[in-house]
């Protein structure tokens, strides 16, 4: 143990002790001790982030890989991830300021944004981060004049058309001018040790990796024949955190080794590096929030109608967090966790005046989503496939950058 994580970092609990069985606890403990709305919260597996860096380390074994903090930077998270020896990516002066604080050494974070800002380039510089990144000239000159010992890997474009998240619309250099920014860091005497590109989050096109190991190689020529001194390859992130993945990381991580036997064999100098966020997070985190309020809406959809002449009707559920908050995801990656029926209460059943109890409930999907009554008896019976309304006034929405996610 390097000394990251102390007791009381995590709670431990018994062998076959399900998240499940936590939130249900957590959440009656919760209901039983306030009349009021219950606040939102997340119970964080770290077992299944261990269970992720093994399954990695086994299947990208020539690959190192470093945590993207802007994606979850929880500090039980963080903690273990630099327990089990992961570098980090980070992407400002906080992020920077974060790990070194829990003790990562600067030889281990990657300052990754493409794009920042003077005084953060001279904090890096200060406090020993050395390998940074770069996509332009413009950047190349900051870090010139502010960072001159820096170790530089220069980003490149990717096919990442078919992504849900692309990112080659914003970052990256294209093949074309990236031996005018090597030959412009060479007057410059920027050393430029690498290369790095990402296909976008949840990339269900193969080939791209493929594609992007073989562009990384002619770069590296490239940057050889100047006098650079490459040796770094960074495989960016993007990777799948869910079992139901339309791609599933098995696959992802086969392509990836034969392009990398192909292009950069093993034994050929070059330090391998992926940066992934999701990937360790997304499965380990479950979510349970109160539904703050609830209607009965006409299904609109016409020539729909029940035997007795009357219109079908839904539920819709209003939620106490929004789309500005812990449901970004909503609006930055189009996805969103389907409620389903966890477990039911006891105490769902009729009273003395003959009316259906209502009951505090929990509802779960996977990545995480539990959902805190109260609800019917009949509601919880088809809760699965109704709307659910995140509430959208109750935060403004995040500065540029604050909701990103690997």
């Amino acid at each position: 143990m390097a000394g990251y994580l102390s007791e009381t970092d995590f709670v431990m609990v018994e062998e076959g002790f399900s998240t499940r069985d936590l939130l249900e606890e957590l959440t009656l403990g919760a209901s039983q001790a306030t009349a009021g709305d219950v606040a939102a919260f997340f119970v964080a597996d770290l077992g299944a982030v261990v269970r992720k860096h093994f399954c990695f380390l086994k299947c990208l074994p020539r690959v190192r890989p470093f945590y993207t903090v802007k994606c979850n930077s929880s500090p039980g998270v963080l903690k273990v991830l630099a327990e089990l020896g992961l570098g980090f990516s980070c992407a400002n002066k906080a992020e920077m300021e974060l790990v070194q604080r829990i003790g990562v050494p600067a030889s281990k974070i990657i300052y990754a944004n493409p794009c920042k800002q003077t005084a953060q380039i001279k904090y890096a510089a200060k406090h020993g981060v050395r390998l940074l990144s770069f996509d332009n000239e413009a950047e190349l000159a900051k870090v010139a004049k502010s960072h001159p010992s820096a170790k530089m890997v220069l980003c490149i474009a990717t096919d990442d058309s078919h992504s849900l998240s692309p990112l080659s619309f914003k970052f990256g250099a294209t093949l074309k001018s990236c031996r005018h920014l090597l030959e412009n860091a060479k007057r410059s005497h920027v050393e430029v040790v690498g290369v790095s590109f990402h296909v976008g989050s949840g990339c269900p096109d193969l080939h791209a990796y493929t594609q992007s190991i073989a562009d990384a190689r002619l770069v590296f020529e490239m940057g050889a024949e100047l006098g650079h001194g490459m040796h770094i390859l960074d495989l960016g992130g993007g990777f799948p955190g869910l079992e139901g993945a339309k791609v599933r990381f098995e696959e992802i991580a086969s392509v990836i080794n034969s392009a990398l036997d192909l292009y950069f064999p093993e034994g050929c100098g070059v330090d391998i590096l992926a940066r992934l966020g999701r990937y360790y997070v997304t499965s380990a985190f479950t979510l349970a929030v109160s539904i703050i309020a609830k209607k009965e809406v006409l299904l609109d959809q016409p020539g729909r109608e029940e035997e007795n002449g009357s219109t079908p009707k839904t539920i819709v559920y209003h939620l106490s967090e929004g789309v500005y908050g812990i449901f970004n995801s909503v609006l930055f990656d189009n996805t969103c966790p389907t409620p389903i029926l966890q477990k039911s209460d006891k105490g769902t059943g009729m009273d003395k005046e003959g009316n259906e109890n209502q009951t505090h409930r929990c509802c779960f999907a996977s990545p995480g989503l539990c959902l805190c009554g109260p609800f019917s008896g009949r509601e919880l019976q088809c809760l699965t496939g109704t709307q659910i309304i995140t509430s959208t006034q109750q935060k403004e929405p995040p500065p540029p950058g604050a909701h990103a996610v690997t």
